[in-house]
């Protein structure tokens, strides 16, 4: 049997909050981010449009075994839709599908509102991620099908009209739960509205349990390759991180000792004594010294691992 190769860049952990600027996709800013840190291995939580800015999670090393934790997390988009056109993508990037000359007073828009809140189901946008037959939804839309999604359920926590700086545009904030389209928000508060809509500019400022505070935007991260030193443009690249355990912040936390963590990072369960104990759940997480050991559930008075972390 061959060798295993040595794997190529650092064993850095930890997350990257990055403010992304427009006109750059997602998986483009992963590999920026991998290459800038030369990091083993990297993934983001959640997908934003090349169209649209803001937070991108993403995850370095160990931190990407906490990824479908940050994906379910809540999450808030400020938003403009442009009323008078409904455009193929449901934003600016499409070409214009109908018009109408009618446009909403505010009244019509707040009275539309509650409608959007709650539970509802939701049909994704032509040109999303969406599988069809195993076929991205975006791939088989270029190539000119007009494809029949079936409407998902998606939980809208809050959506608010924050300003109307014309008769054409109307300014938005929605907090919303994983899989919300926030381009299909726009298309069909248009059709409701009489008047069709897209997406103007979208820009995400939460995904819990990160917030706006942690935003890190791209040009302070590539300023330090004018670092001629690595070992400082490394260090002051990893000043940026957050510790892996942020992700976990709402599932309970068993701070542990040298002992406890030597069995935790050799997979053994550990014993929870004491009036403080914490109470049985299905995923908890431990950390040692402020850093993640591990994820796993408390049963039976013990805290038995599922994944060790840095062993």
């Amino acid at each position: 049997m061959g060798r295993r190769g040595k794997k190529k860049g650092r064993a850095v952990s930890g997350w990257l909050i990055l403010d992304k600027p427009c006109d750059f996709g997602s998986t483009e800013a992963v590999s920026k981010i991998r290459w800038l840190f030369k990091a083993q291995k990297a993934g983001h939580a959640g997908t934003l449009d090349p169209l649209a800015s803001g937070m991108l999670p993403i995850a370095l090393g160990d931190a990407t075994k906490t990824v479908p934790y940050v994906m379910d997390g809540r999450k808030i988009y400020r938003f403009s839709v442009r009323w008078g056109e409904e455009r193929t993508t449901d934003d600016l990037e499409g070409t214009v599908s109908a018009v109408s000359d009618k446009r909403p007073t505010e009244d019509d828009i707040r009275a539309l509102l509650p409608r959007y809140t709650g539970v509802i189901e939701q049909v994704p946008p032509q040109f999303s991620a969406i599988k069809i037959d195993g076929n991205r939804a975006y791939d088989l839309a270029r190539e000119g099908e007009v494809l029949d999604i079936p409407p998902r359920e998606v939980e809208i926590h809050r959506l608010d009209l924050i300003g109307l700086p014309d008769q054409d545009t109307a300014l938005f904030e929605v907090e919303c739960g994983k899989g919300t389209y926030v381009r299909s928000l726009a298309r069909d508060m248009g059709r409701d509205l009489g008047c069709h809509g897209h997406i103007a500019s979208l820009r995400r400022t939460l995904v819990a349990p990160f917030d706006e505070q942690d935003l890190v935007p791209l040009e302070a991260l590539t300023a330090l390759d004018a670092m001629e030193d690595e070992a400082d443009r490394m260090a002051a690249l990893d000043a940026h991180l957050v510790e892996t355990s942020e992700a976990l912040t709402n599932l309970p936390h068993i701070a542990v000792n040298d002992d406890q963590s030597r069995r935790l990072r050799s997979g053994n369960p550990i014993i929870l004594r004491g009036r403080d104990a914490p109470l049985p759940a299905d995923e908890a997480y431990a950390t040692w010294n402020g850093r993640l050991i591990a994820i796993g559930e408390i049963t039976e008075g013990e805290f038995r691992p599922r994944r060790v972390f840095g062993a």
